[in-house]
């Protein structure tokens, strides 16, 4: 009732609680069951017997084993009254009928009763409506589930939404962590703090194609398109590792140029790339098409690296030699480490040298002591 107030926000709510399923309730007068010697147990443990039978032993009868189980008659309860007929034994070894200290009534009430941490529980299961995030459909399913229980009500999430809001905020953490890890051990491969950047800058490119063909598709950002973010991360860095350091190499070892290193890395890693890239790709389409119970959360982490390699690879043939020219200007703009100036005493030592050795060099001045 309360998700028909949001049905824009969340679509195909249901619970598995039903109150309507016919039942027969016992209500026991413990004073006058003590009374007639008879304890409550022994009423319901009858009642078990009775109505839902009771395994007693096995015997052999010309090789074959049968089982014996104990219930009664289904002419003997089919109908309340004759429940109420049921005996059970006293204390002082009379049989008692049921209803004589039990009260027996119609009604209805739930097939079954679900516990959650020992607690009775009803389950309550959705999806996001179209357009809407699982981030999204779960704060709204809290404020309804606020605004609608009554006090002495709580409510817990359980599975894929338990471990959505479990992880919190630390998804973005994540995504941080992930690219600055990466950037640090480019760092400590390259040396250097500016050529990384040159293989970072094309993961925004690769995400925000990720997100793109997610939004088109119509599914929402789960759980699992995170995932598929954070492998994206590694795969954008692969690619641009390859056209980084083959242009370097190219610029240091053979003496190109930084636009010429670019430009023939480029074209010398276009085939290797296209190959890994376009493996991967076709390789998650399963994913894209998945089909039966499931099929959704497949969907969604084949679609991210489906749209998100298709982004790497493209924007990253033609922006990383841009993002590496870039680079290596800005490292060659960058002020480089002085040389040291002489002291007085490695001047002077220059310059006795240079006397000895140049015949053409004047002669120190004579000094004190040490100095002839």
């Amino acid at each position: 009732g309360a998700a028909a107030q949001a049905p824009d926000q969340v679509s195909q709510v249901f619970s598995t609680y039903n109150t309507g399923s016919p039942r027969i309730s016992a209500d026991v007068d413990r004073d006058k069951a003590l009374m007639m010697g008879v304890q409550p147990g022994d009423v319901f443990n009858t009642l078990g017997v009775y109505l839902g039978s009771s395994y007693v032993n096995d015997f052999n009868m010309l090789g074959r084993t049968y089982r014996v189980t104990a219930q009664a008659e289904p002419q003997y309860r089919d109908d309340i009254a004759d429940i109420a007929n049921l005996k059970t034994r006293s204390s002082s070894g009379a049989m008692v009928p049921i209803g004589s200290v039990a009260n027996l009534i119609n009604d209805s009430g739930p097939s079954r009763v679900v516990r959650y941490n020992l607690f009775p529980a009803s389950e309550l299961q959705g999806n996001p409506a179209m357009g809407v995030s699982s981030g999204q459909a779960l704060a709204i399913m809290e404020q309804m589930a606020t605004s609608t229980l009554p006090q002495g009500f709580t409510y817990e999430w359980t599975e894929l939404a338990y471990q959505q809001k479990a992880a919190g905020s630390g998804t973005t953490m994540i995504f941080l962590m992930a690219v600055v890890f990466v950037f640090l051990v480019l760092a400590a491969q390259y040396e250097a703090f500016t050529l990384p950047l040159a293989v970072i800058l094309i993961v925004p490119m690769c995400l925000l194609a990720a997100i793109v063909g997610v939004n088109l598709r119509g599914l929402d950002n789960n759980i699992l398109v995170q995932i598929g973010l954070v492998v994206l991360i590694a795969l954008a860095a692969k690619n641009a590792i390859l056209i980084v350091e083959f242009a370097k190499q190219a610029e240091e070892e053979e003496g190109m140029n930084r636009f010429d290193a670019a430009v023939h890395a480029a074209r010398s890693r276009l085939r290797p790339i296209l190959m890994t890239s376009f493996a991967f790709i076709l390789g998650v389409v399963p994913l894209m098409l998945a089909t039966g119970p499931g099929a959704e959360m497949r969907q969604s982490l084949g679609t991210a690296v489906f749209s998100g390699m298709l982004g790497v690879t493209f924007f990253g043939l033609i922006f990383t030699p841009v993002f590496y020219v870039v680079t290596r200007w800005m490292s060659s703009k960058m002020p480089q480490g002085k040389t040291p100036t002489p002291t007085r005493t490695e001047a002077v030592r220059y310059d006795q040298t240079s006397s000895l050795t140049d015949p053409d060099a004047p002669a120190p001045a004579a000094g004190r002591g040490g100095d002839i």
